[in-house]
């Protein structure tokens, strides 16, 4: 799924994975509840559906564009379904650790505007959960929390001959340490993944004739894809090529770049966001 999808409110999930991996994330509602009344602390929103003394108002619904949360540059954007008051995010690591728990003021925006939330960590920890709360000016409040549904799977890469997509016998442990380290992923997550697919995406240089790239990552996505297949894993294996279409490192043509060079091992229980140029990733699924 190539960045630029389009922005979907957000609904209850039943599993989601336990770590961001790039910027591939599900959201999930924690709560919404309209009124007044302060949030309490810790633990999850409970909130009050009628205000002391008031009516109670409806409840604003936060909308979020899942290509538009970039975790380097620490910012995501949302938009609120009422006038905006205010947005609180909190952002916590895999340990536990709260990164960022910051208030932002958006007085004077009207609903449905792009509301850019930004937050500053305190470390370089993975973030494994953002917790956003956002008020109206009427007093209603909504509550999200964005937590992971990708996990990458760091990984020493195959090597292949000029023009082929074998797998060497020479190549083979590297796959071997990768299975185990996918059964890891698998067994820590087990309880919150369901049944993911792991996901291989293949890439090259811009050296070469651009149809050419493709279809030689594709053919090596799918060689890595069958091995695994063949070897034990049984969830779901995908593929796809994506050729000099998705650079790790932007070049000019004809640029030999061993960082471009590359195959991406993704859990996931949906379809990863892949940002390529031009392209829209048709995962093919891998056989015996």
């Amino acid at each position: 799924m190539a960045a630029g999808s389009m922005p979907f409110l957000c609904r209850p999930r039943c599993r989601t994975a336990g770590r961001f991996a790039r910027a591939c994330l599900a959201l999930i509602t924690v709560a919404v509840f309209a009124g007044g009344g302060e949030l309490p602390a810790g633990g999850p929103i409970r909130g009050r559906a009628w205000a002391a003394g008031k009516r109670a108002t409806p409840a604003p619904q936060i909308q979020i564009d899942k290509s538009k949360i970039d975790l380097p540059s620490h910012r995501l954007e949302m938009r609120l379904s009422l006038p905006p008051a205010d947005v609180q995010i909190r952002v916590t690591a895999d340990s536990g650790e709260v990164l960022a728990d910051e208030r932002h003021d958006f007085t004077g925006q009207p609903a449905g505007s792009p509301l850019v939330v930004t937050w500053t960590p305190s470390s370089d920890a993975v973030v494994a959960r953002i917790e956003i709360t956002a008020h109206d000016t009427a007093g209603g409040f909504a509550g999200v929390a964005i937590t992971a549904w990708s996990v990458s799977i760091p990984h020493e890469e195959v090597v292949f001959k000029t023009d082929s997509s074998e797998i060497m016998e020479s190549e083979r442990p590297k796959l071997e340490a990768s299975l185990q380290l996918i059964g890891a992923a698998l067994a820590k997550h087990k309880d919150e993944f369901g049944r993911p697919t792991l996901f291989i995406g293949g890439h090259t240089d811009t050296v070469g004739a651009t149809a050419y790239n493709f279809k030689l990552s594709q053919a090596r996505a799918q060689s890595i894809a069958r091995w695994f297949k063949s070897h034990g894993l049984r969830i779901p294996v995908a593929y796809e090529g994506f050729g000099e279409a998705a650079l790790a490192v932007k070049t000019a043509d004809n640029v030999d770049e061993p960082r471009n060079r590359r195959v991406d091992y993704i859990l996931s229980i949906e379809e990863p966001v892949v940002r390529a140029t031009g392209f829209r990733p048709s995962w093919k699924r891998a056989g015996q």
